[in-house]
């Protein structure tokens, strides 16, 4: 009784303490406008207005097209068919218009690169040209040429899915024994939830940045711990291995708060009373997370892993931030091979191929993964 009332109180005090940041926060915002703003000499009402006249239009023009979207779905599903989920289609459809727009007209309009020979030297329109010869040769390049200065495909693909499965594997290790700790009723559990969310909610380039500088051999705090401890200094930067390492331990850092709260929100869901019948069964706490806690949470942690992967396969800043895919483009993985082949080579035609290669490499590993672990059967049955 005395450890649950705690519990309370520190949970109050918390959601006190955090109320007062929050009005802090707004207090030093609504200084900084008042103090800082007018100093502007560029920031007038004139110019004010014509920003939120600009905006305003594009707004309301978004808004009219949804307004003549949902009626004309209204008139055809519901007055026309009486579908008997038509109000579903209707909510889904502005949003699904939306993701067509911002994802299909780039898709495809990289597809046509794909079959191209743009590249520096044939850049504007009318120096380029379109053809299935060219679409062969791009994707015939990026498997037997160079897709680096001195690197290949196949060596950057295996180190792809030597960084992919690391970091997956402890971000799910990690992420999965935060959240079995923070669900159970512990004293300023929301303080702990807090912090650990941190390197999840600070921008990634931010992140990357000051890990790169922590990983200096000279001042970094990683070597200086090192020789606190009596140990040699490290070339974390300047080798291959150790800048590997450098980078891994960095994207580790930074995916395992992602993974915990989404395990914790599928602890969270489980009900107590699975538990308290397998413990009056004589369960023990191995029998009960193999045979309860694991199976239930596998519709929240399969698409969590295959998000996690996804994103680590295209991990373009932790890598570029860091180690900028050296020495010897020893760090690099497809991605950063990616950008390196479009904007330092400026070979258009080829990174466009190169592009559709990760994009059908995710699609199946994501979509075998999905099938096999059968995670999301308790969704779809």
């Amino acid at each position: 009784m005395r450890s649950v009332l705690a519990s309370d109180i520190a949970e109050k005090l918390w959601s006190w303490l955090r109320a007062l940041f929050a009005l802090a926060l707004l207090a030093l915002v609504v200084k900084f406008l008042a103090t800082y703003l007018p100093k502007q000499q560029s920031l007038t009402p004139t110019v004010v207005l014509g920003s939120m006249k600009t905006v305003g239009g594009f707004v309301a023009l978004i808004a009219a097209f949804v307004v003549a979207l949902e009626f004309v779905l209204y008139v055809i599903l519901m007055k026309l068919l009486k579908w008997k989920h038509a109000l579903a289609y209707m909510l889904v459809a502005p949003g699904m218009v939306g993701i067509a727009l911002l994802f299909l007209y780039p898709f495809s309009y990289n597809i046509a690169i794909a079959f191209s020979n743009r590249s520096l030297e044939r850049f504007l329109p009318g120096a380029y040209s379109y053809g299935l010869a060219f679409g062969v040769e791009n994707f015939r390049s990026v498997f037997t040429d160079k897709i680096l200065h001195d690197t290949g495909f196949w060596e950057v693909f295996a180190r792809t899915w030597l960084w992919t499965a690391i970091n997956v594997f402890f971000h799910v290790l990690g992420g999965l024994g935060l959240a079995l700790l923070l669900n159970r009723t512990l004293p300023l559990r929301g303080l702990y939830r807090t912090i650990l969310v941190f390197p999840w909610a600070i921008p990634q380039v931010i992140v990357a940045l000051a890990l790169h500088n922590e990983f200096h051999y000279q001042y970094g705090f990683v070597n200086n711990l090192l020789v606190s401890f009596g140990l040699p200094r490290v070339q974390w930067l300047s080798e291959p291995v150790p800048a590997f390492v450098a980078a891994t331990i960095s994207n580790i850092w930074l995916g395992i708060p992602f993974m915990m709260v989404i395990i914790l929100g599928g602890l969270q869901s489980i009900s107590h009373e699975f538990y308290e019948a397998a413990a009056i069964d004589g369960a023990s706490g191995w029998q009960q997370f193999k045979s309860i806690t694991w199976p239930l949470l596998q519709p929240v942690l399969t698409p969590a892993t295959v998000m996690g992967t996804i994103w680590t396969f295209n991990a373009f800043n932790v890598i570029y931030l860091i180690t900028v895919g050296g020495p010897s483009e020893k760090t690099d993985i497809l991605v950063t091979a990616l950008f390196k082949a479009a904007f330092e080579f400026y070979r258009y035609g080829q990174a466009a191929a190169f592009a559709l290669v990760i994009f059908v490499i995710l699609f199946a590993v994501s979509a075998t993964w999905i099938q096999l672990s059968g995670g999301l059967k308790g969704v779809t049955d």
